[in-house]
């Protein structure tokens, strides 16, 4: 039976800690094996964790806000100079039909 073998061979096979055997010998201490088991495994977090956490947090906000507010004032700045183009582009079509009024022929560049 070669079955047999294989399981008593996987059995011997160490392949790393059993966690359960771990979490056992912690829980078998109560309350401060719990406290123990949840900072190991991160569900609760020292005090000085957490202000540095909200730290860095407040710290990110801050310069996406001002990120934020500086993309604003160039979308701003680029909407007044789409006007001022605009705003250019109509004086010249008003010159052009003013110079072409008084009898002034535009020259065609480019072309001979």
């Amino acid at each position: 039976m070669l079955i047999p073998e294989l399981l008593r061979l996987a059995a011997a096979e160490d392949t790393g800690p059993d966690v359960g055997k771990l979490i056992g010998q912690f829980a078998q201490y109560g309350v401060v094996g719990l406290i123990v088991v949840l900072l190991i495994v991160g569900v609760i977090v020292p005090k000085y964790v957490m202000n540095n956490l909200m730290a860095e947090k407040n710290s990110w906000r801050e310069a996406f806000e001002k990120e934020r507010a500086a993309h604003e004032l160039t979308r701003q700045q680029l909407a007044k100079a789409e006007e001022r183009g605009d705003v250019a582009i109509e004086q010249g079509k008003t010159l052009t039909a003013l110079l072409t009024g008084l009898g002034h022929r535009p020259e065609l560049h480019g072309s001979a």
